[in-house]
This record gives structure tokens, C-alpha cells and sequence, in this order.
């Protein structure tokens, strides 16, 4: 043959030297060597030598690409760059498996690669270089047409071929960090995030997503990327990437989809690098009602009697991340008419609502909670509502504004209804101004709602029911469920997230304990003994109602069983 099987192969597949080097050396079906065996055939083209290679090892051989039969979404989440260098593209994923179309089948590297993706076994089926390059750049613009109409997240360049990285190399680029950050900001929208952790360890960093209030790592970007990537980071958010001994704050406007999305920028130095969390807020999204965040009907009818009053105080407590503010953003929404003045402080304005004045506090220029309160009250409010009661100042001030015929919501940071009392008079609030102004304390936490697509129906075990104070007679007949994964909730188990709560309303017996100075766990009995339900008793009911799993109110609701 006028050229040899070696020089065939070369054009045809990936293959290195050394591959092709142990190809040669390693049996044939027939026992001898295949450099010796293919030697004595005669081939015309790469894809003929190719194909008599594959036959010899056991490995389907592909002829003719159908483009058509690729689906779009199948390369999503792969890099054009990757799938071109390692020249691999998947072509159909099975129940069991992913059928890869590759010109190097034994490249291991790129093929674990695969399977850790797609989380199923690997089947290569072989076919030429350039083919594959040919159905590579098909597909992908494809993909490209399907995703028309995004925008990109910056001036810079952002391929939505690849919106996602994962556990792959993103290969040459003109700017790989630059693409590295936008497009872990892409999947962390898509995803619906609330936050990006990225954490530097001794020999590696890790970059976690916080979804529907639970950390998930996502992948491992290689230690000497560490300082590109957070300098990157730091310049997008407009902080000193000189600076790198002292904590700083930022901020990132993106617009991506059409969408506005806010990130929040922390940055504080540890052993090992600066450490990095963003936190992300989609500015576009229509601020719920009430009844859409999961209280209970009993609570809803309070919580419309307290928002009718003229005057005094409603709070609203709980942990970080515990829907506080979208509380406090439904309740203001609920009773925003052309005939009430609302004034907001925030601390930062996470949602924009026509009608209202929202005032953005800015320490650096004076501007606080306190002052800003201060100002707003000559602005003759109606409603005061305060992003959050931090300290005297700002409680002194809201307790006057609601004794002057203001109507005030605020929140603060207690664990349950009963804790906002101490937490007020260790600030300093006379007992006797906090019985006087407070109508009602909402206590709440978050917990993740049953995916609708694959939750199951589940008997529920000796000792769950105990840990829940329940008998078996009390759950029979109910729907309890636990959480599966599929598809749709990218196999966690559940999509989005349910208020639990906790309504303290303020009778004439709870006022009686606060001027007493009373613990927080008297008055707590108090209110139950009033017709209160708690944390768990609500959770109990979303339980069997099948909106949550016995194991997620466990989670949420520990500090109070």
C-alpha cells in the first residue's frame, strides 16, 4: 500500500505515539501481533484502517454520523473546546448508558470524564477525526440556535454553547478564567442558587452552590487557577485585588436572559487564600403574595387583621436565609394602595416595588437604620417598614414610630417567637414600650418542597413517628412521602421551598410577662396555651399533607423538638 497503516491511523484518530506504539505491540484475535497482522492488509483511507483496527478490538465502528438523531441538550453542559481537543461527543444516553462517538477509544482520561458527568457507564463507538469534527460543529450550532435570544453576562465573550463546567477542561481560550466565572455564574442562575461559595484549601479549592438552602459541590477548579479566579471575581465586584489581608464587601449587577440578577460580594482572607461568596438575587422576580409562601390559613386571616391596624409594631424572626425579607416584602405588597404611604430602610434593596420608597442604607456616608428612620418619620409614612432592628437606636425608634400612629414591620434575629422579647430588652428596650407597641411575632424557617415528578409514598418507621411525638393511628390515612430525584429536580428530591411558622399574637397575658422581664420559654407555653401552633406542629401538617419529607422538618426544626 502506498502509505503504512501507522500514518492511516494517525489521520483518522487522536491517538498518541505511545497509544499507538502499545496498539501494535498487543495481540490480535489471532494471537499475533496487529502491527503485524494489519500490516499484510492493504487500506485506501484513514476510515478503512480505523475500521480494521476497531475489529480487532472489539470496538463498534461508526461510518456515518445522523446529526439529526444527536439531541441539543445531550452536549449541554460540554465545551465546545473540550469536545473538539479530545475529539469525544455524545451521541445517545440509555437507561444504563451513554453512547460516546470518539476517535480514540482508549482514551481513558476523557471517557471517566464522560461517566462522571452523566453518571452512567461509557460506550464508545468509534469513527474518524474528521467526522467527528464535522458532527462536533453541527450539533453545536444547534445548541447555539436553540439558546438564541440569551444575553450575555458581560461585554466579554461567553460561548452559551457551553453554559456549564463541570468536571471538564474547558480547553484553549482567549480568556479561560474570564470564561470560567461567567459561565459558574450562568449555571449558578440556571440552577437557582442563592449563593456561590468558593473555598481555597491547602491543595485544591472548591466551588459549592447553595440550592433551596443546601451546599452542593460543583467542581474543583486546579490549585493555580486560585488566584486568577478570585482576582477575576474581585475586579468584576469592584474590590482591591491588592488588598488581600482584610475582609471586603462588593457588588455585581449582571444581566443575563434578560434577567437583572444582583450578586453580593464577601470576601474575607483564610489560611489558605481568600475565601468567596456570592450572594445572588434575580431583581426581575415578582415579589409573592402571602398566601403563596406556605402559612398556614389560620395564620394568613392574623396576619390580614394585624395589617389593617394604623399603628404598632409586627416583627418577623428567625435565622439567615430564612425568607424574612420576602415575608416582609408580601406583607407591604399585600396593603401598597395609592391612599398609603410606605417608606422602607433596607440594608440592601432586594426587590423594587412600585409605589413604595425604598432607601438604601449606606454606612460609609452615615446613612443608617437609625438615621434613616429618623429622616422618613418627616415624611409623613403610613407604613414603616425597617430591613432590620440591629440595635437601641433603630429599636427606640421603632417602638416611637408605632406609638406616634405609624404602622411598623421589621425583622430580627432570634431563633422563635418567644426569643424576640429577651433579644429586645438585652438591647435595652424598656419591657414596658415593647407590651405596649408589639401586636404580633412571626417566627419562620424554610423547608424544601417534595418534587411533584418521582416523591414517593412512604410508611413511616417506629422511630420517626417518635421523633415527631406522633402514633401510627394519627398518620394513618395521611400522605407522607419521601424524597426520590429525577430530571426535573435534578435527582435532589425536591424543588423549591415552604414556610414554616410560628404566630405569636399579643394578648393582655403575653403583655403581663413581658413587663414581668419573663423568659423567652414562659411566654413561649403562654402563647401555646392561647392557641399558638409551633414550628413542628406546623411542619407536621405539611408532612402529612405530602409537601415536605419526615426527614427535612428533623433538619429544619432541630433546635425545637
Amino acid at each position: 500500500m502506498a502509505v503504512t497503516f501507522e500514518t492511516l491511523i494517525k489521520k483518522g484518530t487522536s491517538l498518541s505515539d505511545d497509544q499507538l506504539a502499545v496498539l501494535m505491540r498487543s495481540p490480535s484475535a489471532r494471537g499475533t501481533p496487529l502491527s503485524e497482522t494489519l500490516s499484510k492488509l492493504t487500506f485506501n483511507t484513514p476510515e478503512e484502517a480505523l475500521a480494521e483496527l476497531c475489529k480487532h478490538l472489539g470496538i463498534d465502528f461508526i461510518k456515518d454520523i445522523p446529526i439529526n438523531d444527536i439531541a441539543v441538550d445531550i452536549v449541554r453542559g460540554i465545551p465546545i473546546n473540550y469536545a473538539k481537543t479530545q475529539e469525544v461527543l455524545p451521541f445517545k444516553e440509555e437507561p444504563d448508558r451513554v453512547v460516546v462517538l470518539t476517535t480514540n477509544p482508549i482514551n481513558h482520561k476523557a471517557l471517566e470524564d464522560l461517566r462522571v458527568k452523566f453518571g452512567k457507564r461509557i460506550h464508545p463507538l468509534a469513527t474518524t477525526s474528521s467526522r467527528i469534527q464535522d458532527a462536533i460543529n453541527r450539533v453545536y450550532e444547534k445548541s447555539t440556535a436553540a439558546l438564541e435570544g440569551l444575553d450575555d453576562i458581560e461585554s466579554e465573550d461567553l460561548d452559551l454553547d457551553d453554559p456549564v463546567i463541570d468536571l471538564l477542561d474547558g480547553g484553549d481560550d482567549d480568556a479561560p478564567v474570564i470564561k470560567l466565572v461567567n459561565t459558574l455564574l450562568f449555571r449558578a442562575v440556571k440552577e437557582k442558587a442563592s449563593d456561590i461559595h468558593v473555598e481555597p484549601y491547602e491543595r485544591d479549592m472548591v466551588v459549592r452552590f447553595r440550592i433551596d438552602g443546601v451546599l452542593f459541590d460543583i467542581f474543583k477548579p486546579p490549585k493555580k487557577l486560585q488566584n486568577a479566579i478570585t482576582s477575576r471575581i474581585k475586579v468584576m465586584g469592584n474590590l482591591n485585588i491588592a488588598e488581600k489581608r482584610l475582609p471586603q464587601d462588593g457588588r455585581i449587577p449582571l444581566k443575563l436572559a434578560g434577567k437583572d440578577i444582583d450578586v453580593r460580594l464577601s470576601s474575607v482572607p483564610t489560611a489558605f487564600g481568600e475565601r468567596l461568596v456570592m450572594r445572588l438575587q434575580d431583581r426581575s422576580n415578582v415579589v409573592l403574595e402571602l398566601e403563596q409562601l406556605g402559612f398556614s390559613q389560620d395564620s394568613l386571616v392574623k396576619l390580614d387583621s394585624i395589617l389593617t391596624k394604623t399603628y404598632g409594631i409586627m416583627l418577623v424572626t428567625g435565622p439567615t436565609g430564612s425568607g424574612k425579607s420576602t415575608t416582609l416584602y408580601a406583607a407591604v405588597s399585600k396593603i401598597n394602595k395609592p391612599d398609603i404611604n410606605i417608606i422602607t430602610v433596607e440594608d440592601p434593596v432586594e426587590q423594587r416595588i412600585h409605589g413604595i420608597g425604598q432607601i438604601q442604607v449606606n454606612s460609609k456616608i452615615g446613612l443608617t437604620f437609625a438615621s434613616g428612620l429618623r429622616s422618613i418619620l418627616r415624611q409623613d409614612p403610613d407604613v414603616v417598614m425597617i430591613g432590620e432592628i440591629r440595635d437601641l437606636e433603630t429599636a427606640e425608634i421603632a417602638i416611637n414610630a408605632s406609638l406616634t400612629g405609624h404602622l411598623v414591620l421589621s425583622t430580627l434575629h432570634t431563633n422563635d417567637t418567644a426569643g424576640a422579647f429577651p433579644r429586645l430588652i438585652d438591647m435595652g428596650c424598656e419591657p414596658f414600650l415593647i407590651a405596649t407597641s408589639l401586636m404580633a411575632v412571626v417566627a419562620q424557617r424554610l423547608v424544601r418542597v417534595l418534587c411533584p415528578h418521582c416523591k414517593e409514598g412512604h410508611i413511616p418507621t417506629d422511630v420517626e413517628l417518635r421523633s415527631l411525638e406522633l402514633t401510627r393511628e394519627q398518620v394513618r390515612g395521611a400522605m407522607v412521602h419521601k424524597a426520590v430525584g429525577c430530571n426535573h429536580c435534578n435527582q435532589k428530591g425536591y424543588i423549591g421551598r415552604s414556610v414554616i411558622q410560628e404566630l405569636m399574637m399579643i394578648n393582655d397575658e403575653i403583655r403581663s410577662l413581658i413587663m414581668q422581664r419573663k423568659d423567652g420559654a414562659t411566654i413561649k407555653r403562654e402563647a401555646i396555651k392561647s392557641g399558638m401552633i409551633t414550628f413542628r406542629d406546623h411542619g407536621i401538617q405539611k408532612v402529612l399533607a405530602g409537601i415536605t419529607t419526615i426527614e427535612e422538618l428533623l433538619t429544619s426544626t432541630q433546635m425545637d423538638m
